[in-house]
Formats: C-alpha cells, structure tokens, sequence
C-alpha cells in the first residue's frame, strides 16, 4: 500500500494540510486520536467513511516524515 494513494494535499482544504481521500478529516486529526489512547476499532467506528488502510497511511505518511525530517538535519 503507497500511502501517495490515500493521502492527498489540496491548497485550499484545512489550509493545505495532509487529508485522508480529499476528506476533510487530516493525517494529524487520526495520529492525534491514536496518541490519545483510542484504538483502530474506536476510531472505525466513531468514523465511518474511513477504511484500516486509510490509518495506516497515515501511520506510513507520518513515518516517511519522519525519515525526511532525520534525513535533512543530519
């Protein structure tokens, strides 16, 4: 699964944000219900419209961020 398929980037949707499918639900509003305690099933189903692949593209988004971030400041 290549996250470029699920995670999209629209300059005038939640102000150029990373969002799941054009939705407007963001990579950071999933990784912030995550951080919080909330399970895969909790946010399924608080969240209908959005799919296991869907957090887990943002789990891979968030990694691959986090590689470039490691990439450039070293």
């Amino acid at each position: 699964m290549d996250y470029r398929d699920i995670i999209t980037i629209e300059a005038g949707k939640r102000s150029g944000k990373p969002c799941i499918r054009g939705m407007r639900i963001t990579v950071y509003d999933v990784l912030s219900y995550l951080a919080a305690g909330m399970t895969y099933d909790e946010i399924l189903d608080d969240f209908p419209y959005l799919t296991m692949e869907d957090i887990l593209a943002c789990l891979s988004y968030a990694a691959d961020r986090e590689q470039q971030t490691l990439t450039v400041t070293l």
